[in-house]
């Protein structure tokens, strides 16, 4: 969740963002690449966690019928915030020219679906999520939809990202393709029986289960044929080849962005389960009450994106909205290291309203709407 400000710091507010891709080896710079690609743990960690909550969820209520209707609900709730008020945050547009199914919608859609499953085995589950995971990729390859069919147009949204005009002025956009993330899901649903195993015993399964992934992934990355619909080459130099090497593709997440982004998050798992000292206690701060740093963060950093630009000289004539966040079109924006503090300040800014709304919550459990945020 902190390394995700960083991101969307960056789309925010550097000089390059609005005009040019941080992973584009002929344009990037190897720490502007980093940048970006280190917030690649963030959207597989957030969805796979949520499906093992999930299972936790479901285990630690012993309701079925329960645990069926909060999925449900949750998923609708998810789905509605994402395109009111997560949207308004991301783009400031009052009039709500782009509409964008992003992570949020995607794990509502997830949890709309795992509802659906809770009656199907841990292990059937387990196994759909594995097979989507790994076969998603097959998707454009197969004959009958690679030609502009009917039947593509149908299944498509589900599994690449599409942009569909509904309007001449307003978009509706699939960024997350929701079927590989369900994938994603349904495996961390899966897993978290494995949270039930001792401490000492799920270290080391998570220990194993990281390294396995990572092997995984540099072995199907190296014959380059399959996992990812961008292959890695030889670049001008040993450092820019292996950019390329682990210059996958998040959207949508491919077997290989899967591996190593979910691969890193077992090994994070392993080293830091039952963990505890002054900073694990700030950062469960931000933990214990996801959903809110998530929105609250958008409206911290938007107010100081056009505090930007108004410093910079440009008027509110020269404000361009809809995929330009409000920055006008060219020439705003600061050095890569101003991000760096700029994140820093926001990640502080958001420690003391999650400290506050987390204390809320628990002061304030009978209050059952509370669980939706």
């Amino acid at each position: 969740m902190i390394i995700m400000v960083l991101d969307h710091t960056r789309d925010f507010m550097h000089l390059t963002s609005i005009t040019q891709s941080p992973t584009d080896l002929a344009t990037t710079t190897p720490m502007l690449f980093l940048t970006r690609w280190i917030t690649h743990l963030c959207a597989p960690t957030f969805v796979f966690l949520s499906g093992t909550s999930a299972y936790i969820s479901l285990k630690s209520k012993s309701n079925f019928s329960s645990s069926r209707k909060f999925l449900l609900t949750r998923g609708i709730w998810l789905i509605i915030l994402e395109f009111t008020v997560v949207n308004f945050g991301l783009w400031f547009d009052i009039h709500f020219q782009n509409f964008l199914f992003d992570v949020i919608a995607a794990i509502g859609f997830g949890f709309n679906i795992l509802s659906m499953l809770l009656k199907a085995s841990l292990k059937t589950i387990g196994i759909i999520g594995l097979i989507i995971v790994c076969c998603h990729n097959i998707f454009p390859l197969i004959p009958f939809f690679a030609q502009d069919s009917l039947l593509k147009n149908i299944l498509s949204p589900f599994f690449v990202p599409t942009v569909y005009p509904i309007t001449s002025t307003v978009m509706f956009i699939i960024g997350y393709s929701p079927i590989p993330w369900l994938g994603v899901m349904l495996a961390g649903f899966a897993a978290g029986k494995l949270f039930e195993l001792p401490i000492t015993k799920r270290k080391n399964i998570f220990l194993r289960i990281g390294l396995a992934a990572l092997a995984l992934f540099i072995s199907i990355r190296f014959i380059n044929l399959y996992g990812d619909p961008v292959p890695w080459a030889k670049q001008k130099n040993d450092l820019y080849t292996f950019l390329s090497f682990i210059n996958v593709t998040k959207y949508p997440p491919s077997l290989l962005f899967c591996l190593v982004t979910l691969g890193i998050m077992f090994l994070i798992l392993s080293l830091l389960e039952g963990v505890k000292n002054k900073f694990t206690n700030i950062v469960e701060t931000y933990g214990k009450v996801p959903l809110f740093y998530f929105i609250v963060h958008w409206y911290i950093l938007h107010p100081i994106m056009f505090a930007m630009i108004f410093l910079q000289g440009y008027k509110s004539s020269d404000l361009v909205f809809g995929f330009n966040f409000g920055r006008p079109k060219e020439g705003s924006g600061v050095n890569l290291w101003i991000i760096y503090l700029i994140w820093i300040c926001v990640v502080i800014i958001l420690y003391p309203l999650c400290k506050w709304y987390s204390k809320y919550k628990e002061n304030h459990k009978e209050k059952k709407w509370l669980r939706y945020l």
